[in-house]
């Protein structure tokens, strides 16, 4: 985490999508945070799509894998996660007996509610042999069903290293299992799910953006269509995004996901230019496209919330214990294949 000094030299007000904090305001409610965190003992972990002024007074800021390995190896007495519902569920369930709060007790996700445990449930019966992997954007029932969590920064090493003798569930984004079948070559049946916010991006208009910046690369998240996909000059994870801009020489570069992601980007990668693909088919004009590409559940967390969420301890994470205990066993699999080289 940046301490105070360091703050004024972040890119509070460089994000380009969004009207920034007023600077007296962060720093007023940054002092209280960082005051509160100490006097907690907590950990401030942040997902790459939250606002920028939390992603700065955050401990760390990444992709769920991350996130998750974050919070498994933490000493920390309050977790607080500046993400979705889901996410928060995780490291409750790699911290039964920490506290952990979220700033807004509604940032849900579209992916997570298209699929309820009681219909995989009912699913899981029709063929004994599945082998459920489970995307951690799903509810903690959903993960007490499932064999293994993956991510899509680690989706295909856990298929990898999936039992060859059993019949692949993948649940719930369907784009993303259909990218890891083309990766993987190894067949699955995928729950009908998918995100909101990734399935707006449209070829059509990726197609228009690319004549307006036809040196720049294109980066594309696998929860989003095949259409896109195809595009792509490079499909991955959000926290993959950041080490391919890194690593290429390229100077210009189209985001083919949430726009949150835009503000770490532009620190970490000074002297870049990062352009958010619009999620429409129609720009309002070849280098202007839309800035639409937002997950309405991410940005209900504001730091106003995050600052509230520490002084009452609350909006809390709460699991039953029989969900608690199945659900880590998947997660913890997860982490072990993650872990391996």
């Amino acid at each position: 985490m940046a301490d105070l000094a360091q703050l004024s030299t972040l890119g509070v007000d460089r994000f380009p999508l969004r009207k920034p904090m007023p600077r007296a305001q962060f720093d007023e409610l940054s002092r209280e945070i960082f005051t509160l965190k100490k006097q907690l003992n907590a950990l401030i972990l942040a997902h790459n799509y939250q606002v920028p002024e939390i992603q700065d007074v955050a401990d760390f800021v990444g992709d769920s894998l991350g996130l998750s390995q974050q919070a498994a190896k933490t000493k920390a007495d309050v977790i607080v996660f500046a993400g979705v519902h889901f996410m928060a569920e995780t490291a409750k369930i790699l911290n039964p007996a920490k506290i952990v709060v979220l700033p807004d007790k509604d940032a849900g996700c579209s992916l997570e509610e298209s699929c309820p445990a009681d219909k995989l449930a009912a699913f899981q019966k029709t063929n004994p042999n599945f082998w459920t992997i489970a995307y951690i954007n799903c509810s903690a029932a959903v993960k007490a069903l499932s064999d293994v969590i993956c991510t899509s920064g680690n989706a295909v090493k856990i298929v990898e290293a999936a039992p060859k003798d059993k019949d692949l569930l993948f649940v719930p984004d369907e784009n993303l299992g259909a990218w890891v079948m083309e990766q993987t070559g190894r067949p699955m049946t995928l729950w009908r799910g998918n995100c909101y916010a990734h399935v707006e991006f449209r070829r059509e208009s990726l197609l228009q953006l690319r004549k307006a910046y036809p040196e720049a690369k294109l980066v594309v998240h696998p929860e989003s269509l095949r259409e896109v996909r195809d595009l792509a000059d490079a499909v991955c994870s959000t926290e993959k995004m950041l080490s391919y801009c890194k690593s290429s020489s390229a100077k210009q570069f189209v985001i083919v996901t949430e726009s949150g992601i835009i503000h770490r980007m532009q620190k970490e990668c000074p002297g870049k230019e990062f352009i958010c693909a619009p999620t429409f088919d129609v720009m309002r004009a070849p280098t202007d496209p839309c800035r639409c590409s937002e997950c309405k559940y991410m940005k209900l967390n504001t730091l106003e919330k995050l600052r509230d969420c520490m002084k009452r301890l609350a909006p809390r994470i709460e699991l039953p214990s029989h969900i608690l205990e199945r659900a880590r066993l998947p997660i913890e699999r997860m982490l072990a294949i993650s872990a391996k080289p």
